[in-house]
């Protein structure tokens, strides 16, 4: 993972250790009694069932930081389509360490991939179309940083990351600000003017009015077809547009054939099944 604002290695590397701690918190019991201190060994990964890889440096770190002399070696590269039964790494190194991070390790890769695997699934059906497939901030709390890394392995882009990120004004806040026009008029008038202004419309009236107030992206949520359709027409020209609300693999090819710039979906993180992956073949060398 680049060390960037999304992959920041401070945030990566404390999300690892805290895994860690939560699955060894003084030892790994197990391990310990079956396997004398310092013997050595060998593993491979393997790959149960087709999908899109992701996570394989956090694979490798849980290792090398259990055992500093441990090595990973990788026979893929996130945002590789593999196959069952294929060998993704080998995993060289002190054999109570690679027993205690083993869980931890297949965890975030299986999740990882799981997010990318289906991230990629609803990136194939809008190819060849002017939409960008959107993540939204529906995360596991703690594991964004890895979540979002996932979805943009699996062909996907990251919609703002975090509160502090940029504007995006939703139901609550038009409610707060006394009205759409209103809330747009206080978020210039706070924001710092490169910001984009965003909000999130559910009627053609609001529409209207976001348009009216100069509104730079209008997020169309939970409209019918026949409403999505008007409300691409009317903003056309004039803004950019999301659409979201119960974005799938299912639907999203029909929402791309409206034109629209953007579609968001937190199902490429909250609905994801997980691949499977899977260490084997651990033997002392």
């Amino acid at each position: 993972m680049k060390d960037n604002p999304v992959t920041g290695k401070l945030h990566f590397e404390e999300a690892i250790i805290a895994a860690l701690k939560e699955d060894i918190p003084w030892e790994d019991v197990s391990a310990n009694a079956v396997v004398p201190a310092g013997e050595r060994g060998h593993a491979d990964l393997l790959c149960k069932q087709d999908g899109v890889i992701a996570g394989l440096n956090v694979f490798a770190r849980v290792f090398t930081l259990l055992d500093e002399r441990a090595e990973v070696v990788l026979h893929a590269k996130d945002g590789d389509r593999v196959k069952k039964g294929q060998l993704l790494a080998e995993v060289t190194g002190d054999m109570r360490a690679i027993l205690s991070g083993e869980r931890t390790a297949l965890n975030f890769l299986g999740r990882m991939s799981g997010i990318a695997t289906y991230t990629r699934a609803v990136a194939d059906l809008l190819e060849g179309t002017e939409t960008k497939l959107l993540d939204t901030r529906k995360t596991t709390p703690t594991l964004r940083v890895f979540e979002k890394y996932a979805v943009t392995a699996g062909g996907g882009n990251n919609h703002r990351f975090n509160l502090s990120d940029g504007v995006l004004l939703k139901d609550n806040h038009i409610g707060a600000a006394g009205g759409v026009k209103e809330a747009i008029a206080a978020a210039r008038a706070y924001a710092p003017f490169v910001r984009k202004i965003e909000i999130e419309v559910e009627t053609i009236a609001q529409l209207k009015d976001a348009l009216e107030a100069g509104a730079d992206i209008v997020m169309l949520d939970n409209m019918d077809m026949d409403t999505l359709k008007e409300a691409v027409a009317l903003a056309k020209g004039r803004a950019e547009t999301e659409i979201s609300g119960n974005v799938t693999k299912e639907n999203a090819a029909r929402y791309a054939a409206l034109g629209v710039n953007y579609i968001s979906s937190g199902a490429l993180t909250h609905s994801a099944p997980a691949l499977d992956v899977s260490l084997k073949h651990l033997k002392k060398i």
